[in-house]
Protein backbone atom coordinates (compact mmCIF):
# COMPACT_ATOMS: atom_id res chain seq x y z
CA UNK A 1 0.00 0.00 0.00
CA UNK A 2 1.28 3.36 -0.68
CA UNK A 3 1.63 6.03 1.65
CA UNK A 4 -1.23 8.31 1.70
CA UNK A 5 0.79 11.42 2.23
CA UNK A 6 2.63 10.69 -1.08
CA UNK A 7 -0.97 11.50 -3.01
CA UNK A 8 -2.18 13.95 -0.52
CA UNK A 9 1.48 16.03 -1.57
CA UNK A 10 1.65 15.20 -5.27
CA UNK A 11 -1.62 13.39 -6.44
CA UNK A 12 -0.25 14.80 -10.25
CA UNK A 13 3.37 12.93 -9.59
CA UNK A 14 1.92 9.65 -8.58
CA UNK A 15 -0.87 9.79 -11.23
CA UNK A 16 1.94 10.37 -14.05
CA UNK A 17 4.63 7.42 -12.21
CA UNK A 18 1.85 5.28 -12.12
CA UNK A 19 0.60 5.74 -15.88
CA UNK A 20 3.88 4.73 -16.68
CA UNK A 21 2.66 1.38 -15.55
CA UNK A 22 -0.59 1.46 -17.35
CA UNK A 23 -2.48 2.12 -14.59
CA UNK A 24 -5.14 5.52 -14.49
CA UNK A 25 -5.26 6.79 -11.31
CA UNK A 26 -8.59 7.83 -10.04
CA UNK A 27 -7.17 11.69 -9.12
CA UNK A 28 -10.91 13.06 -8.86
CA UNK A 29 -12.40 10.23 -6.91
CA UNK A 30 -9.08 10.49 -4.53
CA UNK A 31 -10.05 14.41 -4.57
CA UNK A 32 -13.20 13.90 -3.54
CA UNK A 33 -13.08 11.51 -0.68
CA UNK A 34 -9.87 14.39 1.04
CA UNK A 35 -12.04 16.35 0.59
CA UNK A 36 -15.32 15.15 2.25
CA UNK A 37 -12.52 13.86 4.91
CA UNK A 38 -11.13 17.49 5.26
CA UNK A 39 -14.66 19.00 5.71
CA UNK A 40 -16.02 16.17 8.10
CA UNK A 41 -12.87 16.61 10.31
CA UNK A 42 -12.90 20.72 10.29
CA UNK A 43 -16.56 19.99 11.56
CA UNK A 44 -15.70 17.71 14.58
CA UNK A 45 -13.16 20.26 15.76
CA UNK A 46 -15.84 22.73 15.46
CA UNK A 47 -18.39 20.92 17.90
CA UNK A 48 -15.21 19.72 19.87
CA UNK A 49 -14.63 23.26 21.21
CA UNK A 50 -18.11 24.16 20.80
CA UNK A 51 -18.97 21.07 23.51
CA UNK A 52 -15.69 21.57 25.62
CA UNK A 53 -17.20 25.14 26.08
CA UNK A 54 -20.84 24.19 26.93
CA UNK A 55 -19.71 22.03 29.77
CA UNK A 56 -17.40 24.61 31.18
CA UNK A 57 -20.84 26.80 30.96
CA UNK A 58 -22.60 23.86 32.75
CA UNK A 59 -19.85 23.28 35.43
CA UNK A 60 -20.15 27.40 36.15
CA UNK A 61 -23.92 27.41 36.46
CA UNK A 62 -23.61 24.29 38.64
CA UNK A 63 -21.62 26.31 41.16
CA UNK A 64 -23.28 29.37 41.00
CA UNK A 65 -26.41 26.79 41.89
CA UNK A 66 -28.24 27.52 38.49
CA UNK A 67 -30.52 25.49 36.36
CA UNK A 68 -28.06 23.81 34.12
CA UNK A 69 -30.50 21.47 32.24
CA UNK A 70 -30.52 23.55 28.79
CA UNK A 71 -26.71 23.52 28.77
CA UNK A 72 -26.82 19.99 29.45
CA UNK A 73 -28.84 18.97 26.65
CA UNK A 74 -27.37 21.21 24.13
CA UNK A 75 -24.09 19.67 25.54
CA UNK A 76 -26.02 16.11 24.91
CA UNK A 77 -27.10 17.21 21.83
CA UNK A 78 -23.72 17.83 20.17
CA UNK A 79 -22.16 14.64 21.53
CA UNK A 80 -24.92 13.09 18.98
CA UNK A 81 -24.28 15.61 16.34
CA UNK A 82 -20.20 13.94 16.92
CA UNK A 83 -21.25 10.56 17.29
CA UNK A 84 -22.68 10.75 13.91
CA UNK A 85 -19.76 12.69 12.48
CA UNK A 86 -17.01 9.53 13.95
CA UNK A 87 -19.55 7.33 12.02
CA UNK A 88 -19.30 9.38 8.85
CA UNK A 89 -15.25 9.80 9.54
CA UNK A 90 -14.81 5.95 9.74
CA UNK A 91 -16.63 5.66 6.57
CA UNK A 92 -14.89 8.29 4.57
CA UNK A 93 -11.32 6.22 5.98
CA UNK A 94 -12.98 2.81 4.90
CA UNK A 95 -13.24 4.30 1.30
CA UNK A 96 -9.66 5.90 1.35
CA UNK A 97 -8.88 2.26 2.45
CA UNK A 98 -10.13 0.68 -0.40
CA UNK A 99 -9.24 3.25 -2.50
CA UNK A 100 -5.23 2.68 -1.51
CA UNK A 101 -5.52 -0.89 -1.41
CA UNK A 102 -6.34 -0.77 -5.12
CA UNK A 103 -3.40 0.55 -6.09
CA UNK A 104 -0.11 -1.00 -7.50
CA UNK A 105 3.32 0.14 -6.21
CA UNK A 106 5.20 3.34 -8.00
CA UNK A 107 8.41 1.68 -10.36
CA UNK A 108 11.52 2.37 -8.97
CA UNK A 109 13.57 4.66 -11.03
CA UNK A 110 15.53 2.33 -12.16
CA UNK A 111 12.93 0.50 -13.87
CA UNK A 112 12.47 1.02 -17.95
CA UNK A 113 9.38 2.32 -19.34
CA UNK A 114 7.90 -0.25 -21.20
CA UNK A 115 4.30 -2.03 -22.26
CA UNK A 116 4.62 -5.59 -22.20
CA UNK A 117 7.20 -8.20 -21.70
CA UNK A 118 8.54 -7.04 -25.35
CA UNK A 119 10.31 -4.14 -23.72
CA UNK A 120 11.94 -5.82 -20.48
CA UNK A 121 15.68 -4.91 -20.31
CA UNK A 122 18.34 -8.02 -20.70
CA UNK A 123 21.10 -7.27 -18.10
CA UNK A 124 23.27 -9.89 -18.92
CA UNK A 125 23.20 -13.64 -20.14
CA UNK A 126 25.19 -16.42 -18.11
CA UNK A 127 26.73 -19.86 -20.26
CA UNK A 128 25.85 -21.14 -23.81
CA UNK A 129 23.27 -23.27 -24.51
CA UNK A 130 24.19 -26.81 -24.95
CA UNK A 131 24.63 -27.53 -29.08
CA UNK A 132 22.81 -31.17 -29.61
CA UNK A 133 23.93 -33.63 -32.37
CA UNK A 134 20.69 -35.25 -32.53
CA UNK A 135 16.96 -33.88 -32.23
CA UNK A 136 16.25 -32.45 -29.05
CA UNK A 137 13.04 -33.49 -27.18
CA UNK A 138 11.10 -31.38 -24.97
CA UNK A 139 10.88 -32.69 -20.73
CA UNK A 140 7.37 -34.36 -21.56
CA UNK A 141 8.58 -36.75 -24.12
CA UNK A 142 11.81 -36.72 -21.81
CA UNK A 143 10.23 -37.64 -19.09
CA UNK A 144 7.35 -40.39 -20.51
CA UNK A 145 10.06 -41.99 -22.31
CA UNK A 146 11.59 -42.78 -18.86
CA UNK A 147 8.39 -43.89 -17.38
CA UNK A 148 8.71 -41.23 -14.50
CA UNK A 149 6.60 -38.58 -15.66
CA UNK A 150 2.82 -39.82 -15.40
CA UNK A 151 -0.10 -36.79 -16.69
CA UNK A 152 -2.65 -39.44 -17.02
CA UNK A 153 -2.24 -40.82 -13.34
CA UNK A 154 -2.19 -37.01 -12.32
CA UNK A 155 -5.32 -35.99 -14.56
CA UNK A 156 -7.44 -38.79 -12.95
CA UNK A 157 -6.23 -37.94 -9.19
CA UNK A 158 -6.85 -33.99 -10.29
CA UNK A 159 -7.14 -33.31 -13.35
CA UNK A 160 -5.38 -31.03 -15.37
CA UNK A 161 -2.19 -28.70 -14.64
CA UNK A 162 -1.22 -31.75 -12.15
CA UNK A 163 2.10 -33.95 -13.07
CA UNK A 164 2.82 -36.99 -10.55
CA UNK A 165 6.56 -37.73 -10.64
CA UNK A 166 8.48 -41.33 -10.56
CA UNK A 167 11.36 -42.94 -9.95
CA UNK A 168 14.34 -40.82 -10.82
CA UNK A 169 12.77 -38.08 -11.53
CA UNK A 170 11.14 -38.12 -7.95
CA UNK A 171 14.44 -38.11 -6.96
CA UNK A 172 16.01 -35.64 -8.82
CA UNK A 173 13.23 -33.30 -7.63
CA UNK A 174 14.07 -34.38 -3.88
CA UNK A 175 17.51 -33.53 -4.66
CA UNK A 176 17.18 -30.28 -6.63
CA UNK A 177 15.05 -29.23 -3.48
CA UNK A 178 17.62 -29.92 -0.93
CA UNK A 179 20.32 -28.71 -2.44
CA UNK A 180 19.10 -25.15 -3.07
CA UNK A 181 18.41 -25.03 0.78
CA UNK A 182 21.94 -26.24 1.32
CA UNK A 183 23.44 -23.55 -0.36
CA UNK A 184 21.13 -21.25 0.97
CA UNK A 185 21.18 -21.50 4.57
CA UNK A 186 25.26 -22.83 4.40
CA UNK A 187 26.60 -20.34 2.37
CA UNK A 188 24.32 -17.46 1.71
CA UNK A 189 23.40 -17.25 5.22
CA UNK A 190 19.54 -17.84 5.36
CA UNK A 191 17.70 -19.50 8.17
CA UNK A 192 15.57 -22.36 7.29
CA UNK A 193 12.13 -22.23 8.14
CA UNK A 194 9.25 -24.69 7.53
CA UNK A 195 5.47 -22.71 7.52
CA UNK A 196 2.06 -23.73 7.49
CA UNK A 197 0.49 -24.06 3.61
CA UNK A 198 -2.26 -22.10 4.34
CA UNK A 199 -2.90 -18.23 5.50
CA UNK A 200 -5.95 -16.53 6.61
CA UNK A 201 -7.49 -13.56 4.01
CA UNK A 202 -5.55 -10.68 6.04
CA UNK A 203 -2.33 -12.23 5.78
CA UNK A 204 -2.77 -13.27 2.25
CA UNK A 205 -4.03 -9.38 2.15
CA UNK A 206 -0.55 -8.07 3.45
CA UNK A 207 1.45 -9.17 0.72
CA UNK A 208 -0.88 -8.51 -2.13
CA UNK A 209 -4.27 -7.13 -2.69
CA UNK A 210 -6.49 -10.03 -1.93
CA UNK A 211 -9.21 -8.59 -3.48
CA UNK A 212 -7.94 -8.05 -6.72
CA UNK A 213 -6.03 -11.46 -6.70
CA UNK A 214 -8.42 -14.02 -4.77
CA UNK A 215 -9.82 -15.93 -8.00
CA UNK A 216 -5.74 -16.57 -8.61
CA UNK A 217 -5.78 -18.38 -5.16
CA UNK A 218 -7.32 -22.06 -3.96
CA UNK A 219 -9.94 -21.23 -1.00
CA UNK A 220 -10.49 -23.37 1.80
CA UNK A 221 -14.29 -23.82 1.33
CA UNK A 222 -15.90 -22.76 4.89
CA UNK A 223 -12.82 -21.59 6.27
CA UNK A 224 -10.90 -17.96 6.53
CA UNK A 225 -7.87 -19.93 4.55
CA UNK A 226 -6.30 -20.04 1.60
CA UNK A 227 -3.80 -22.36 0.24
CA UNK A 228 -0.64 -20.57 -0.21
CA UNK A 229 0.86 -19.28 -3.89
CA UNK A 230 4.05 -19.15 -2.67
CA UNK A 231 5.86 -19.31 0.92
CA UNK A 232 6.25 -15.10 0.44
CA UNK A 233 2.63 -15.12 2.12
CA UNK A 234 3.22 -17.27 5.26
CA UNK A 235 6.91 -15.92 5.42
CA UNK A 236 6.90 -12.23 4.69
CA UNK A 237 4.02 -11.85 7.52
CA UNK A 238 6.55 -13.19 9.97
CA UNK A 239 6.88 -9.54 10.97
CA UNK A 240 3.39 -8.46 10.23
CA UNK A 241 2.06 -5.89 13.46
CA UNK A 242 5.89 -6.15 14.36
CA UNK A 243 8.62 -3.96 15.58
CA UNK A 244 12.08 -5.39 14.90
CA UNK A 245 14.86 -4.28 16.10
CA UNK A 246 17.43 -1.95 13.80
CA UNK A 247 20.42 -4.03 14.63
CA UNK A 248 18.66 -7.21 13.44
CA UNK A 249 18.26 -6.12 9.62
CA UNK A 250 18.40 -7.91 7.61
CA UNK A 251 16.60 -10.88 8.45
CA UNK A 252 16.87 -13.71 6.05
CA UNK A 253 14.34 -16.74 5.49
CA UNK A 254 14.65 -19.51 3.25
CA UNK A 255 11.52 -21.72 3.06
CA UNK A 256 10.97 -25.07 0.49
CA UNK A 257 7.08 -25.53 -0.21
CA UNK A 258 4.39 -26.52 -2.58
CA UNK A 259 2.70 -23.20 -3.95
CA UNK A 260 -0.76 -23.76 -5.53
CA UNK A 261 -2.28 -21.55 -7.77
CA UNK A 262 -5.43 -21.87 -9.78
CA UNK A 263 -3.96 -20.13 -12.70
CA UNK A 264 -6.89 -18.46 -13.32
CA UNK A 265 -7.00 -16.35 -16.63
CA UNK A 266 -4.07 -18.69 -17.89
CA UNK A 267 -6.50 -20.66 -20.07
CA UNK A 268 -4.34 -22.06 -23.20
CA UNK A 269 -1.41 -21.26 -21.91
CA UNK A 270 1.93 -23.68 -21.59
CA UNK A 271 -0.89 -26.45 -21.43
CA UNK A 272 1.69 -29.27 -22.22
CA UNK A 273 3.92 -30.43 -19.62
CA UNK A 274 4.92 -29.00 -15.97
CA UNK A 275 5.40 -25.39 -17.13
CA UNK A 276 2.35 -23.79 -15.28
CA UNK A 277 0.54 -26.34 -13.02
CA UNK A 278 -1.58 -25.84 -10.13
CA UNK A 279 0.55 -27.32 -7.52
CA UNK A 280 4.46 -27.23 -7.37
CA UNK A 281 7.06 -26.91 -5.22
CA UNK A 282 9.95 -23.63 -4.86
CA UNK A 283 12.51 -22.89 -2.67
CA UNK A 284 11.72 -19.22 -1.68
CA UNK A 285 14.22 -16.79 -0.20
CA UNK A 286 12.44 -13.79 1.59
CA UNK A 287 14.42 -10.88 2.99
CA UNK A 288 13.45 -8.13 5.58
CA UNK A 289 15.83 -5.20 5.28
CA UNK A 290 16.88 -1.69 6.00
CA UNK A 291 15.46 0.85 3.24
CA UNK A 292 19.24 1.80 2.92
CA UNK A 293 20.10 -1.08 2.09
CA UNK A 294 17.48 -2.84 0.33
CA UNK A 295 18.66 -2.07 -3.62
CA UNK A 296 21.67 -3.62 -2.41
CA UNK A 297 20.28 -6.45 -0.88
CA UNK A 298 18.32 -7.25 -4.13
CA UNK A 299 20.94 -7.57 -6.45
CA UNK A 300 22.69 -9.53 -3.01
CA UNK A 301 19.60 -12.14 -3.30
CA UNK A 302 19.57 -11.88 -7.23
CA UNK A 303 22.50 -13.33 -7.41
CA UNK A 304 22.05 -15.66 -4.74
CA UNK A 305 19.44 -17.52 -7.12
CA UNK A 306 21.89 -17.29 -9.64
CA UNK A 307 24.41 -18.91 -8.26
CA UNK A 308 22.21 -22.24 -8.39
CA UNK A 309 21.67 -22.22 -12.33
CA UNK A 310 25.18 -21.27 -12.52
CA UNK A 311 26.30 -24.73 -10.47
CA UNK A 312 23.85 -26.80 -12.36
CA UNK A 313 25.62 -25.70 -15.35
CA UNK A 314 22.22 -24.23 -16.66
CA UNK A 315 22.36 -21.40 -19.11
CA UNK A 316 20.09 -18.40 -18.09
CA UNK A 317 19.42 -14.55 -19.02
CA UNK A 318 18.07 -11.79 -16.43
CA UNK A 319 16.15 -9.29 -17.63
CA UNK A 320 14.39 -5.79 -15.47
CA UNK A 321 10.94 -6.13 -15.78
CA UNK A 322 9.63 -3.17 -17.68
CA UNK A 323 7.00 -0.98 -15.79
CA UNK A 324 4.42 -2.59 -18.10
CA UNK A 325 4.85 -6.04 -16.99
CA UNK A 326 5.60 -5.38 -13.27
CA UNK A 327 3.36 -7.30 -10.59
CA UNK A 328 1.43 -5.34 -8.03
CA UNK A 329 3.27 -4.95 -5.45
CA UNK A 330 7.01 -4.45 -6.65
CA UNK A 331 9.09 -1.45 -6.87
CA UNK A 332 11.47 -3.32 -9.49
CA UNK A 333 11.64 -6.72 -10.51
CA UNK A 334 14.50 -9.28 -12.11
CA UNK A 335 13.25 -12.03 -13.69
CA UNK A 336 15.78 -14.84 -14.37
CA UNK A 337 14.76 -16.96 -16.95
CA UNK A 338 16.85 -20.50 -18.09
CA UNK A 339 17.16 -21.85 -21.09
CA UNK A 340 15.37 -24.54 -22.51
CA UNK A 341 15.91 -26.47 -25.67
CA UNK A 342 13.05 -28.00 -26.27
CA UNK A 343 11.53 -24.72 -26.64
CA UNK A 344 14.29 -22.75 -28.25
CA UNK A 345 13.57 -20.12 -25.86
CA UNK A 346 14.49 -18.48 -22.49
CA UNK A 347 11.84 -18.93 -19.64
CA UNK A 348 11.33 -17.67 -16.23
CA UNK A 349 12.69 -19.86 -13.56
CA UNK A 350 12.75 -17.01 -10.84
CA UNK A 351 11.20 -13.35 -9.95
CA UNK A 352 13.48 -11.63 -7.17
CA UNK A 353 11.88 -7.76 -6.49
CA UNK A 354 11.81 -5.34 -3.82
CA UNK A 355 8.60 -4.18 -2.75
CA UNK A 356 10.04 -1.41 -0.63
CA UNK A 357 7.84 -0.62 1.65
CA UNK A 358 4.40 -1.55 0.25
CA UNK A 359 4.19 -4.70 1.78
CA UNK A 360 5.17 -3.35 5.15
CA UNK A 361 2.68 -0.59 5.21
CA UNK A 362 -0.48 -3.34 4.52
CA UNK A 363 1.36 -5.77 7.25
CA UNK A 364 2.27 -2.83 9.70
CA UNK A 365 6.07 -4.28 9.93
CA UNK A 366 8.51 -1.68 10.97
CA UNK A 367 11.98 -1.35 12.75
CA UNK A 368 13.36 1.11 14.83
CA UNK A 369 15.61 3.53 13.28
CA UNK A 370 18.45 5.26 14.89
CA UNK A 371 16.61 7.65 16.92
CA UNK A 372 14.38 4.75 18.21
CA UNK A 373 11.34 5.66 16.30
CA UNK A 374 9.45 3.44 14.35
CA UNK A 375 9.95 2.84 10.63
CA UNK A 376 8.84 0.82 7.93
CA UNK A 377 10.43 -2.01 6.68
CA UNK A 378 11.47 -2.88 3.09
CA UNK A 379 10.62 -6.29 1.62
CA UNK A 380 12.58 -8.61 -0.93
CA UNK A 381 11.63 -11.57 -1.99
CA UNK A 382 12.62 -14.24 -4.74
CA UNK A 383 12.44 -17.90 -6.20
CA UNK A 384 15.74 -19.79 -5.29
CA UNK A 385 14.14 -21.44 -7.68
CA UNK A 386 11.22 -22.98 -8.75
CA UNK A 387 11.76 -26.53 -8.25
CA UNK A 388 9.69 -27.84 -11.00
CA UNK A 389 10.59 -25.88 -13.72
CA UNK A 390 14.53 -26.30 -12.37
CA UNK A 391 14.13 -29.99 -13.03
CA UNK A 392 12.53 -29.38 -16.18
CA UNK A 393 15.46 -27.26 -17.41
CA UNK A 394 17.90 -30.13 -16.23
CA UNK A 395 15.77 -32.56 -18.29
CA UNK A 396 15.89 -30.96 -21.42
CA UNK A 397 19.69 -29.54 -21.10
CA UNK A 398 20.88 -33.14 -19.94
CA UNK A 399 19.25 -34.84 -22.26
CA UNK A 400 21.07 -37.28 -23.96
CA UNK A 401 20.32 -39.13 -27.55
CA UNK A 402 19.62 -42.58 -26.32
CA UNK A 403 17.29 -41.15 -23.53
CA UNK A 404 18.82 -40.93 -21.01
CA UNK A 405 19.20 -38.15 -18.43
CA UNK A 406 22.86 -36.93 -17.26
CA UNK A 407 22.76 -36.06 -13.55
CA UNK A 408 24.56 -32.72 -12.77
CA UNK A 409 27.53 -32.84 -11.39
CA UNK A 410 26.22 -31.32 -7.98
CA UNK A 411 23.65 -32.98 -7.70
CA UNK A 412 25.46 -36.84 -7.56
CA UNK A 413 25.98 -36.93 -3.70
CA UNK A 414 22.19 -36.33 -3.26
CA UNK A 415 21.39 -38.84 -5.45
CA UNK A 416 23.70 -41.68 -4.05
CA UNK A 417 26.62 -40.64 -6.21
CA UNK A 418 23.94 -41.78 -9.75
CA UNK A 419 25.71 -40.17 -12.60
CA UNK A 420 22.80 -41.25 -15.08
CA UNK A 421 18.77 -41.97 -15.37
CA UNK A 422 19.13 -44.91 -17.49
CA UNK A 423 16.24 -45.13 -20.40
Amino acid sequence: MLDIQLLRNDLQGVATRLAARGMTLDTAAFERMEADRKAVQTETQGLQAKRNQLSKQVGQAKAKGEDASALMAEVGAQADKLKALEHRLDEIQRELDAFLSGIPNIPHASVPLGKSADENREERKVGTPRRFDFAVKDHVDIGERLGMLDFDTAGKIAGARFSVLKAGLARLHRALAQYMLDVHTQEHGYIEVYVPYMVTAECADGVSSLAKFKDDLFKVEGRDLYLIPTAEYPVTNFVREEIVAGSKLPLKFVCHSPCFRSEAGSYGKDTRGMIRQHQFDKVELVQIAHPSKSYELHEELTRHAETILQRLELPYRVVTLCTGDMGFTSAKTYDIEVWLPGQNAYREISSCSNFETFQARRMQARFRNEKGKPEFVHTLNGSALAVGRTLVAVLENYQNADGSVSVPAVLRPYMGGLEKIPA
